[in-house]
């Protein structure tokens, strides 16, 4: 089946991207640029570096601009999702969605009124095997924002690795934090991955934090080549 992708960026469209390349032609990424830092439906750190990874992985980028007031973000992405049928003739619409109801119910109306398929590979998957994948498939991915008791300053522009991933868990446990972000806790940012044929290298950022929220925000970046496997 014809695709389109929605893509943030983050570690949870980069995998559901990865797992439909195995069973859909993905036609092109689609993602919503929007202008509401609080926006229950679409990331907002980093977007700009999807145009990046979108240059990486070799795939057409269709960009949705919204001021994401709710609702009229979810009528925007549809708009952009009616011209992606026409464009590229997609049949369905993949997500990251993992378990926001929120979410997934509004992207599932858009495709059903569009006659799209909605695709959720990660839907209900457990968040702890979602963050073993992200590191079984080699992923470079940095916390690019933290919005919840008790994310630390300390937390933004790290790499996620295995270290990280048990701290999470465990403020899962203690917190009642969800260790994947997918309550909003965190977001992330893909700087490379198996399936992407170059690598983004960070030239420049600041981080903006007060009161465990906060985000990383990169002011410049590049595509590099990646180091040859001995």
């Amino acid at each position: 089946m014809k695709v389109a992708v929605l893509f943030s960026g983050g570690k949870d469209s980069c995998l559901a991207l990865q797992k439909s390349m195995c069973s859909h032609k993905i036609a092109c990424l689609v993602t919503v640029f929007s202008e509401n830092r609080e926006s229950y439906m679409f990331h907002v750190p980093n977007i700009e570096l999807t145009s990046l990874q979108a240059e990486a992985l070799n795939l057409p980028q269709i960009k949705c601009y919204t001021s994401g007031v709710k609702e009229m973000e979810v009528r925007d992405l549809k708009e952009a999702l009616r011209a992606c049928k026409i464009e590229y003739g997609i049949e369905g619409v993949v997500s990251g969605a993992i378990r926001s109801n929120y979410q997934a119910q509004r992207i599932k109306k858009v495709c059903d009124e569009l006659g799209l398929f909605s695709i959720n590979p990660l839907w209900l998957k457990d968040e702890v095997e979602i963050l073993s994948e992200v590191l079984f498939n080699k992923y470079t991915v940095i916390i690019s924002g933290v919005f919840a008791y008790p994310l630390g300053k300390g937390l933004l522009g790290k790499v996620i690795d295995g270290e990280l991933v048990n701290l999470l868990i465990d403020y899962g446990k203690r917190y009642g934090l969800n260790p994947a972000g997918e309550g909003g806790e965190i977001e992330t940012t893909v700087l490379d991955a198996p399936f992407f044929s170059k690598k983004i290298e960070i030239l420049d950022y600041e981080i903006e934090y007060s009161q465990y929220s906060g985000v990383f925000r990169v002011k410049g970046a590049r595509l590099v080549e990646k180091a040859e496997k001995a």
